[in-house]
């Protein structure tokens, strides 16, 4: 069964602690209706953005957590 996981990032693309522990998900719908849901904690915490991998795979990202 796949792992969805977030990487959490600085703007600079440094690996950085989330200010919200991510449960595991096995779903990518899950996983992305997590980071709605605690995106501006995450911000606020530190992070500037976020990348989402399917095991060991980039599916997307840096994705900001900042509004344009």
């Amino acid at each position: 069964m796949a792992s969805w996981t977030w990487r959490f990032e600085k703007a600079d693309g440094a690996e950085v602690q989330p200010a919200v522990q991510p449960d595991d998900f096995t779903t990518q719908g899950d996983a992305e209706s997590w980071i709605g849901e605690h995106w501006k904690t995450l911000r606020e915490g530190g992070a500037d953005q976020v990348r989402l991998f399917e095991d060991a795979t980039l599916v997307y990202g840096p994705m900001s957590l900042h509004a344009e």
